[in-house]
C-alpha cells in the first residue's frame, strides 16, 4: 500500500472544487475550474497513477523536470492524452527545449514582451509546423515580491493586448498569479486574488471580451477552494493530490 493515496487525493480535490463552485457568487461569470495537478519532484509512476485515475492536465515548475517527464517512455506509452503546463519561470535560452516537447499544452508564465516575442518566433519555426498557436497566460506579480516573476498589475492589460494584437503564433488565453504564501483568511479575502480579478476585469473591458473567455489561474493546495469562489478557472494543486494521506480507520 502506497504511503500516499493519489487516487483518493484526486477525488477529494475534485469534490472540493465542486463544493467551492457552488459557493461562487452568481454575479461572477466564469467557467468551471480546470484542475492542473502539480507533479513537481514526483516520479513518473505517480503521474501515471493520477492519469489512470482520470487526471489529464499536469504542471511542472522547472524546465528540466518538464523535459524529463514529458519524454519519459512510460508516460509517453501509458498517458497518450496528457497535457503539460509550464507553471514556473521560463528563461529565453530554454525556450526551444520546451516548445519541442510532446504534449505541451500551455505556458502559464509569460511576463514580458521580450519573452512573448521569443516564444512567438520559436513557435513559428517548429517542425513539423504546429496546427494551432501556443496557449499562454500572462503572469502577474500581484504580491509585488522581488523574488517572484510577473508583470505589475498595472501593465498586465497592455502586455495581454500586445500579444493578442501582434503575435499570431501565440494565443493569450488568460492570466496567472502565484501570490504571497500563507495568507491568513481570518483577515478577509486574499488581496492577491482581488488584485488578479481586477486585472481580469480590466483586460475584458479593454479588449471587449466576455469574462468567461479569459482564464484565471490562481489558487494552490492551501487555498484553491477560496480562489474558485472568487473566480479562478485554473487551480494548480500538488500536495493535496500527491501527498494525500487517507484518514486511518
Amino acid at each position: 500500500m502506497a504511503e500516499f493515496d493519489i487516487k483518493a487525493g484526486l477525488q477529494h480535490v475534485l469534490k472540493q472544487v465542486e463544493v467551492a463552485l457552488q459557493k461562487r457568487p452568481k454575479e461572477i461569470v466564469a467557467a468551471k475550474p480546470l484542475l492542473v495537478a502539480v507533479s513537481k519532484t514526483k516520479p513518473a509512476e505517480c503521474i501515471i497513477e493520477a492519469y489512470n485515475a482520470g487526471q489529464r492536465h499536469f504542471g511542472e515548475n522547472y524546465v528540466q523536470e518538464l523535459v524529463e517527464k514529458s519524454q519519459h517512455p512510460d508516460i509517453l506509452s501509458q498517458c497518450p492524452d496528457i497535457k503539460w503546463h509550464l507553471i514556473g519561470h521560463l528563461q529565453s535560452n530554454k525556450i526551444n527545449k520546451v516548445l519541442k516537447l510532446p504534449n505541451l499544452h500551455m505556458i502559464q508564465t509569460v511576463d514580458s514582451e521580450k519573452l512573448a516575442n521569443s516564444l512567438d518566433a520559436a513557435w513559428s519555426k517548429l517542425q513539423p509546423v504546429p496546427t494551432e498557436p501556443l496557449r499562454v497566460l500572462v503572469q502577474i506579480n500581484t504580491s509585488e515580491e522581488d523574488a517572484k516573476s510577473g508583470v505589475d498589475a498595472s501593465t498586465a492589460p497592455s502586455l495581454y493586448q500586445y500579444i493578442r494584437s501582434n503575435l499570431k503564433n501565440l494565443q493569450a488565453v488568460g492570466i496567472m498569479t502565484i501570490g504571497a504564501y500563507g495568507f491568513d483568511y481570518s483577515k478577509g479575502p486574499n488581496p492577491d486574488f482581488i488584485s488578479l480579478m481586477k486585472v481580469h476585469s480590466a483586460i475584458c473591458q479593454a479588449n471587449d471580451l466576455a469574462s468567461e473567455s479569459v482564464m484565471v489561474s490562481m489558487g494552490m493546495s492551501n487555498d484553491y477552494d477560496r480562489a474558485i469562489e472568487m473566480g479562478s478557472t485554473i487551480v494548480r494543486v500538488g500536495t493535496a493530490i500527491f501527498g494525500y494521506r487517507a484518514a486511518k480507520a
